[in-house]
């Protein structure tokens, strides 16, 4: 039996996280730490992130993002889950 180690994010940023490269920035980071998944914005002004991989690579990537965007962060909701392995590569939606 085979034991999924890897773990699910499902993020949303709000705040002024829309036209300032977050979404690239994430991309970036995300595809140099090995992430699978994708980033958006969302019709409401906040940005969407749904990816998968090691733990600690996911830990890192928000730590990245929260860093890079401290001044345009305003909250931000998370959630944490298994993987599923449905994503071949991180990308950004439109």
């Amino acid at each position: 039996m085979r034991m999924i180690m890897d773990k699910r994010l499902h993020a949303y940023y709000s705040g002024s996280v829309q036209g300032v490269g977050f979404r690239f920035t994430a991309e970036r980071a995300a595809s140099s730490l090995g992430l699978t998944g994708w980033v958006k914005n969302l019709r409401d002004e906040r940005v969407e992130i749904l990816c998968e991989g090691k733990e600690a690579a996911l830990k890192e990537f928000l730590e990245k993002l929260n860093n890079i965007f401290k001044e345009y962060i305003r909250d931000y909701d998370i959630e944490w889950s298994e993987a599923t392995g449905e994503f071949g590569e991180f990308d950004i939606r439109f």
